[in-house]
């Protein structure tokens, strides 16, 4: 990505190495208020469900569990610090540019969202969460959340190195908040309410994969309108894309894959939304609530 030199968001709250006093932990989701406790296997499912992509990562907590262990110390002021900060501002501002110029054309004004740089755990409007969490987007406080260990985590782990594929997660969780300006996260919600728990997890699909197709809008502008993007960058994103799949997920944790069971799509779901969105930069090319085929 050619990032450096750009300019860079005023909406970033730098929280690294503050710590945090919240004291509730993981649960399963579903479970009661006292939590439950979880077998390896469980375990596994929520942390990988968690690391990636959540609207909401008050399902994965539960209150009463015990003091978590204070959050590992980040140097602010040093250059890795003041790099990482810079990428994601220089990010964030390039989604500002482009859902600034598409909200415009709906004849509407696009209200940019904070992002809260944090290690090892934050309280949101969403509840409290860890890094395990992943980055993810509150609708409560409108404000994405992300602790920049993770971009690591993505390459050594998950195999899903580049800036660009940091980027693409984002973009992602952008797309969450356009969602909420929209109305759209409302309206899931409201469905999911009275939704079985089958028909839900659908419907958080649906969700998931047009907050995809959203960051492959982003992708587009930022290719055509400001030359943001080199050679491979696409790839990076497709292989992130990729890594994130329920399907592959649920392999890697527990062996097999429940279909049922999904909240974000496929690996090949994915990608396609991505792509979709990257190919023609339109809104109406994300419609996945009305699609047939995801």
């Amino acid at each position: 990505m050619r990032w450096r030199g750009r300019r860079e968001s005023s909406n970033i709250e730098d929280m690294r190495g503050q710590g945090s006093t919240g004291r509730r932990g993981l649960r399963m989701p579903g479970s009661g208020g006292g939590g439950g406790k979880l077998g390896i296997i469980g375990t596994i499912v929520v942390v990988l469900a968690g690391l990636y992509f959540g609207v909401d990562p008050s399902v994965f907590l539960g209150g009463g569990g015990a003091p978590q262990a204070p959050a590992h110390t980040v140097d602010t002021s040093s250059p890795e610090a003041r790099d990482s900060r810079a990428f994601v501002a220089t990010v964030l501002a390039d989604t500002e540019d482009t859902w600034h110029r598409i909200f415009g054309l709906m004849g509407r004004s696009y209200e940019e969202p904070k992002l809260v740089l944090f290690s090892g755990s934050v309280q949101s409007a969403c509840g409290f969460a860890q890094s395990a969490t992943g980055p993810f987007y509150c609708p409560g406080d409108q404000k994405v959340y992300l602790d920049t260990s993770f971009f690591d985590e993505l390459g050594s782990r998950f195999g899903a190195p580049g800036d660009f594929a940091q980027a693409y997660v984002i973009a992602h969780e952008i797309g969450h908040h356009v969602q909420t300006l929209l109305g759209i996260s409302r309206q899931v919600a409201s469905l999911r309410a009275q939704a079985s728990q089958r028909e839900g997890n659908a419907l958080s699909v649906r969700q998931e994969l047009q907050a995809d197709c959203f960051a492959g809008i982003w992708a587009y502008h930022a290719r055509r309108s400001r030359d943001l993007l080199e050679a491979g960058d696409i790839d990076e994103a497709l292989t992130a894309a990729t890594a994130i799949g329920d399907d592959r997920l649920q392999k890697q944790a527990q062996g097999h894959v429940v279909p049922d069971a999904f909240t974000h799509g496929s690996s090949a779901q994915r990608v396609r939304w991505f792509r979709q969105g990257m190919q023609t930069g339109t809104m109406d090319a994300c419609d996945t609530f009305n699609a047939r085929e995801l």
